[in-house]
């Protein structure tokens, strides 16, 4: 019988593995199911936390630079390059874990100051276009922050510039574009993104988000009606309303801030993301896919990057099957989604605590259990 051909892509596991490690654990517990299998490992992401990681491990090349954080102080934040597009991760200069304890003041305050900076490091560069990842930030200024580090202006009633953060949004009266920086009208940036979220309202970017990054009830709705009122006058300068654009309230409203002052186009994270790494050609032929991240949840059918690996290998007949840090998706949403069995490693660990500190160990046991039952299955299955 011909070696089972078996593809491993699975996102990070926050807070223990990266994707790339998750991976080799992966593909080492393939092995020990089936030690004539031929497996390819290939970490993905969908643009957000860790997509910067992943395109090293397919052969980019990093740029790092220091730049302001979230919160103001210097953080080192790295990009990727292929040929002469810069891969930009808004994670890596305005991050959650770049704030140690998110409330609402950080939540009112936060900037995306820092993604300004990378973006004019790419420019610097001669980059010519800039695939900017949306995801993971800590926070709901609209961009307006990254804005201002390209050499936009906004102003108070009185003409004075706006401190940093979404809530201070609330006292716009004009954005001045004069200072903006005259290489974007040469360059195509492209978002990453897989939530079709406005920037404002109910559906919107402080509604949805905001509290994820330390925002309470007060501070939602006090970033909401900012964030509101900077879509207005971006409608009136610009004459197109970029709010209501799907994706513009990814990131914290960046999206309709990268639309405006950069104008970003969005497209799907996770299709981009595969198609750079060239998993369909991958995924093709193989018979079996495993998948995986640290939580299989609801949230991982909104666009996460596991259900996009899932899709393309149902879409050329490949058999899918995840492993996660934890499992509590609801198994009709693992059925639609094409995933035949999903495990945890929860299942072999004592605790929580114990699931991450074993997380590499599990991982490789979880995924060779996995492998095993795939391989019973498949053997059962009556032959045409």
């Amino acid at each position: 019988m011909t070696p089972a051909a078996l593809v491993v892509a699975p996102d990070k596991f926050k807070g223990s593995l990266s994707a790339a490690a998750a991976a080799d654990a992966m593909a080492a517990g393939c092995r020990d199911a089936l030690p004539d299998c031929r497996v390819t490992a290939v970490p993905v992401a969908d643009g957000g936390d860790g997509t910067v990681d992943v395109l090293r491990r397919a052969g980019a090349r990093l740029v790092r630079r220091t730049v302001t954080g979230p919160l103001g102080a210097d953080v080192e934040a790295e990009f990727a390059v292929l040929g002469d597009t810069a891969y930009l991760e808004t994670a890596q200069a305005c991050g959650l874990r770049h704030v140690p304890a998110p409330g609402p003041a950080t939540a009112r305050t936060a900037t995306t100051y820092g993604v300004g900076q990378l973006v004019a490091a790419a420019l610097e560069l001669g980059h010519r276009r800039i695939v900017l990842g949306l995801g993971g930030s800590a926070t709901t200024d609209g961009g307006a922050g990254m804005a201002v580090a390209l050499g936009a202006r906004l102003l108070d009633a009185d003409g004075r510039d706006l401190p940093p953060g979404g809530a201070a949004l609330s006292g716009l009266a004009a954005v001045d574009l004069n200072g903006l920086d005259a290489r974007l009208r040469d360059v195509e940036v492209v978002l990453a993104c897989d939530v079709d979220n406005p920037l404002s309202g109910p559906l919107g970017a402080a509604a949805v988000f905001a509290s994820q990054k330390g925002a309470d009830r007060d501070s939602v709705a006090e970033l909401d009606a900012a964030l509101t009122r900077f879509g207005v006058r971006l409608a009136a300068v610009l004459g197109a309303d970029v709010a209501g654009r799907p994706g513009a309230g990814a990131a914290g409203g960046l999206g309709a801030g990268t639309m405006a002052f950069l104008g970003a186009r969005a497209t799907s994270g996770i299709d981009l993301l595969l198609e750079l790494l060239g998993l369909p050609g991958t995924v093709r032929g193989a018979d079996l896919v495993l998948i995986g991240e640290g939580r299989l949840d609801d949230q991982t059918f909104a666009g996460k990057a596991p259900v996009g690996v899932a899709r393309l290998a149902g879409s050329l007949g490949v058999d899918v099957v995840a492993v996660a840090g934890q499992v509590a998706a609801r198994p009709e949403a693992l059925h639609a989604a094409g995933i035949q069995a999903a495990h945890s490693l929860t299942e072999r660990a004592e605790s929580m605590d114990d699931a991450v500190r074993r997380a590499a160990e599990l991982l490789r046991v979880t995924a060779a259990v996995a492998v095993a039952e795939w391989a019973e299955r498949r053997s059962a299955a009556p032959r045409d």
